[in-house]
């Protein structure tokens, strides 16, 4: 028995040890992303049907999104018209619709939105049959099929409003990117359910773009990365290595200016520098995330370590000066982009939640190639607050962009893509479909495999299971997290020699200590726990993480918080709303007193479920009438203040209640 930290550099040690066939690697895992045996990786995930998660903090989002979320999702579908796109594609009469853009032009990018909806749904019911969402699938797969060309090519937006200008518009036309989510849906229901369908569609689809844009055939790009990481999960599908020689032709085409330069300049679609040089995230942000997680599969998958190595350096840079608390991406409204080192406005926040979501898949690849555990914690960060934020506590109410502060006197926005609350369905409906079909695999996130044991990355209620040298393994885990850091694990099965179980200790952790039930101590740990023994059926371990509450500062180089503090616990981060100020007040006139005195409250039910909340002293400003915002610096700038006592909620639950006010980070001083 043995505990240890384990973390470190991996760039000089990736699949030092990993040649050839991995013990116990399932190529066949029920996953989203499942590396072939040959890949240079050092974690392998289970799959979701080894992981059931159940009667936790996750269980209840997973029952929602299942009950409520995708329901909601495919009667959203019908009504803005993406179903009829493609019986007009399969010969319907009538004209082509599409929620238009900022240019007054119909979004090409539409039939993404459906596969999006389909994977979400090839997930769930690999994990639970749903009998009411077959006819539903059913259909949109029918229509796919019927839609389809002789050819091969499959975009509805081409083949209805724009025949014959098929890969005309490389920039802005969103061929490829639609295509990958093709890919992505047909992976889903293969892997899923053994059902090949999409995955013929898919494939045919990607044959006409192979003779249109393959190696040897005419340079071009697509403006929105997707189709990269989408051709690799297909080659591990299929066994087919030309869709991986297509992924990595693409990512070395990038950066060559082929893509020309737009208003926002060649950074927007990181055409501006090689894949293989760019040093930070630049333009837009999903587009940054979806690239880099093409990146990463490719170079497992060709062993390209300068690849990786890139991908990591960017994804260093992304969390050291472009990332917000939350776990947020992307700055400027204007182009959905990250904008300078440090630029962090709290109010201007756009972050996305396709670009949070995106931010998670690029972490998950890099887990899993790296084994390093700063991406779990990046990971749990943008699940918890920056991703889980953008869906009400109904299942069908949607942010698409999340801030960190809304101020109280804002106008009611209810359209578009920067609204002061959640709407049913944005004009731009990419973000609803990509939550269903994140939520629907997160499960996956929770625990992975190697030749050595079980590895466990996301605290859940559940069972979880997978093959360890000659036999399988598995173990049940019981939690109150994010409320409470006790995590109790007891060992269902396991095989006869020695294997290590290994336990996250997440960077915001004080201390972590892992106990037997005798008492007797078993680890303590930085970065993880990790113990190997001979386990036994019955065998029981609790996890305890110290979660007391933080007062967390910002780097002072992100000017638009400095002097302000936020407020966390565990992992989740804490915000004030309206409803809670003093009546008449907003969160605009609240400080922080010299000693805030923060304390932990009881657990309670509230708008959006069961949570934890924390106080702390503030002092509320007097808004003294003056007809010029400044003033002489010095003593008169301090305005007489009352003390008050502050309760916060965490940053996920906010926008449920009446008032618009919302803060994240709070001044420590007039």
């Amino acid at each position: 028995m043995e505990s240890k930290s384990t973390t470190g550099p991996i760039a000089n040690e990736l699949g030092a040890s990993q040649s050839g066939e991995l013990p116990g690697a399932d190529t066949s895992a029920v996953a989203p992303v499942v590396p072939t045996r040959e890949a240079l990786v050092r974690l392998r995930p289970i799959g979701l049907v080894n992981a059931r998660v159940e009667s936790d903090f996750w269980a209840e989002r997973l029952r929602t999104n299942l009950e409520r979320t995708i329901p909601h999702g495919a009667s959203m579908l019908e009504a803005c018209g993406n179903l009829t796109n493609f019986e007009l594609a399969a010969g319907a009469e009538g004209r082509y619709h599409g929620a238009e853009g900022d240019g007054g032009n119909p979004a090409p990018f539409l039939d993404s939105d459906v596969y999006k909806w389909l994977e979400a749904v090839g997930w769930t019911l690999a994990q639970e049959e749903r009998s009411e969402l077959r006819p539903l699938a059913e259909r949109m797969i029918g229509l796919a099929a019927r839609a389809q060309r002789p050819d091969g090519y499959l975009d509805t937006f081409y083949q209805v409003a724009k025949p014959g200008d098929e890969f005309s518009d490389m920039e802005w036309g969103h061929e490829l990117y639609v295509a990958g989510h093709l890919i992505q849906a047909a992976v889903a229901w293969k892997r899923g359910l053994g059902d090949e369908r999409l995955l013929q569609i898919a494939e045919r689809f990607v044959e006409r773009i192979e003779a249109e844009l393959g190696p040897g055939r005419r340079e071009a790009i697509c403006g929105h990365p997707e189709f990269e990481m989408a051709l690799v999960e297909l080659y591990r599908t299929t066994g087919e290595r030309r869709y991986l020689e297509l992924a990595r032709t693409l990512v070395d085409r990038r950066g060559h200016g082929l893509l020309g330069s737009c208003r926002y300049g060649a950074r927007f679609w990181q055409d501006h520098q090689t894949v293989r040089s760019a040093p930070e995230p630049a333009g837009h942000a999903v587009r940054q995330m979806y690239l880099d997680a093409g990146v990463v599969d490719v170079a497992v998958e060709t062993g390209d370590r300068e690849l990786l190595d890139a991908a990591l350096r960017r994804w260093e840079a992304m969390q050291f000066s472009f990332t917000y608390l939350t776990g947020g991406l992307g700055v400027h409204h204007q182009d959905e982009a990250f904008g300078a080192p440090f630029e962090l406005p709290p109010d201007r926040a756009y972050t996305e939640t396709c670009a949070a979501i995106g931010g998670a898949m690029l972490s998950w690849r890099l887990l899993l190639a790296t084994g390093e555990e700063r991406f779990a914690d990046m990971i749990e960060r943008q699940a918890y607050n920056a991703i889980l934020a953008a869906l009400g506590p109904d299942g069908s109410s949607f942010f698409y962009s999340n801030p960190l502060m809304q101020r109280s006197t804002i106008p009611e926005v209810l359209h578009g893509i920067a609204t002061t609350r959640r709407i049913a369905w944005p004009r731009i409906a990419c973000c609803p479909p990509n939550l269903m079909r994140l939520i629907s695999s997160l499960p996956d996130f929770a625990v992975t495999a190697d030749s050595a044991g079980l590895q466990i990355h996301q605290f859940m209620s559940g069972t979880f299971s997978a093959t360890i040298g000659p036999g399988a393994v598995s173990f049940s885990s019981r939690t109150e997290y994010p409320w409470d850091g006790v995590v109790d694990i007891e060992i269902e099965t396991s095989i006869d020699e020695a294997w290590t179980l290994s336990m996250r200790v997440p960077s915001w952790c004080a201390k972590a200590v892992a106990t037997f039930a005798d008492g007797r101590l078993s680890g303590e740990g930085r970065d993880r726990i990790e113990i190997r023994r001979r386990w036994k059926q019955g065998d029981r371990l609790r996890l305890e993480l110290d979660m007391s509450p933080r007062i967390t500062s910002p780097d002072p180089r992100i000017d638009a918080v400095r002097g302000c503090v936020a407020l966390e616990r565990g992992p989740l981060v804490y915000a004030v709303e309206d409803a809670d100020m003093p009546s008449g007040a907003s969160v605009e006139s609240l400080e922080l007193a010299d000693s805030p005195n923060v304390r932990i409250e009881a657990r309670e039910a509230g708008e959006s479920g069961e949570m934890v909340r924390l106080s702390f002293d503030g002092r509320l400003r007097s808004e003294a009438e003056n007809p010029w915002p400044y003033r002489k610096f010095g003593p008169a700038m301090t305005r007489p203040s009352e003390p008050i006592r502050v309760r916060t909620l965490p940053y996920f639950a906010w926008g449920n209640r009446p008032g618009r006010g919302m803060r994240v980070w709070i001044p420590t001083q007039a």
